[in-house]
């Protein structure tokens, strides 16, 4: 019986194959949501308990509008995550943040039309808070581990995600800039938001690959740029979690943690019973599955 997970990290498939990562196991995990986009890889690292799960799927192949955001997350929560660290490429929309540099941001946008929100629905409606839609303790503690490796690091940034799986025009670039963006990537929403509702705290470490295409004296933004930046440090990511792993306690007690707590509207005696039970992982504390349902 493994402990609870430290930490659960979802990223790039590589983003596991690391030496110091001990005692690893995959499983496969079932959601009421569907399948995740990978099995679970269980490991140590510096002796303490983590889950990856890569965002893409084994090989890449999972485009970021057919992630399945809603059982990537609920997987990780029903094996007892309750931080979570997102390993995201991204674009730069401000000549501060340069290619290769590391940004934790504090703001986020959500410009996609495609996915699928939230988990609730389905006779039962809850409104989180999303001002501050990432966890500001484990933001500041990600961002203190990623300046110990020495690495350059941005602490702020508004980051906008847009569906893909083009990258953008100049036009939309430049708007973006003009919105007051700092960073462009596919994945982080609906994923972030997801994560508040299952009241776990959630933090991205985007590391920046290219300056979209809105820098004139730049290349466009290609795939083979993005592949070439991330394969030139490969470990930037890896040391970053080591370090974080080492400087975080084992309990935290957050505000993300009761995220639900005020937020569910529907009166209880009319939430469907499959609805409830689907949802129970979520909600239990709040609402029991035993209650009289229709």
């Amino acid at each position: 019986m493994r402990e609870q997970p430290l930490l659960g990290v979802i990223g790039g498939t590589g983003l596991y194959e690391m030496e110091a990562l001990k005692d690893v196991e995959l499983r496969h995990v079932e959601t009421p949501f569907g399948e995740p986009s990978s099995p679970l890889v269980f490991g140590t690292l510096e002796g303490k308990p983590l889950v990856f799960l890569a965002r893409h799927g084994v090989g890449h192949r999972i485009l970021p509008s057919e992630v399945n955001y809603r059982a990537n997350i609920y997987a990780l929560k029903s094996v007892g995550v309750s931080r979570v660290v997102s390993i995201s490429a991204a674009g730069s929309l401000r000549e501060d943040f340069k290619p290769g540099d590391m940004v934790i941001p504090d703001q986020l946008m959500d410009f996609t039309r495609r996915r699928v929100p939230t988990f609730f629905g389905d006779g039962l409606v809850a409104h989180i808070g999303s001002a501050e839609p990432f966890c500001r303790q484990l933001s500041e503690q990600l961002y203190q581990a990623v300046q110990a490796i020495g690495a350059s690091v941005h602490r702020r940034g508004a980051f906008i995600t847009i569906e893909g799986p083009r990258f953008s025009t100049r036009a939309e670039s430049n708007l973006y800039r003009s919105w007051g963006m700092s960073l462009i990537g596919m994945t982080t929403s609906p994923e972030a938001f997801l994560a508040r509702e299952a009241e776990m705290c959630y933090t991205v470490l985007a590391h920046i690959t290219d300056y979209d295409v809105w820098h004139v004296s730049e290349a466009p933004v290609s795939v083979e740029m993005i592949i070439e930046l991330l394969n030139r440090n490969p470990r930037i990511a890896q040391e970053a979690l080591t370090a974080l792993v080492r400087s975080l306690p084992e309990h935290a007690p957050c505000e993300c943690h009761q995220a639900l707590k005020n937020a569910i509207v529907t009166r209880k005696e009319l939430i469907p019973k499959d609805t409830l039970e689907r949802l129970q992982l979520l909600v239990g504390k709040y609402i029991s599955s035993s209650q009289d349902s229709p």
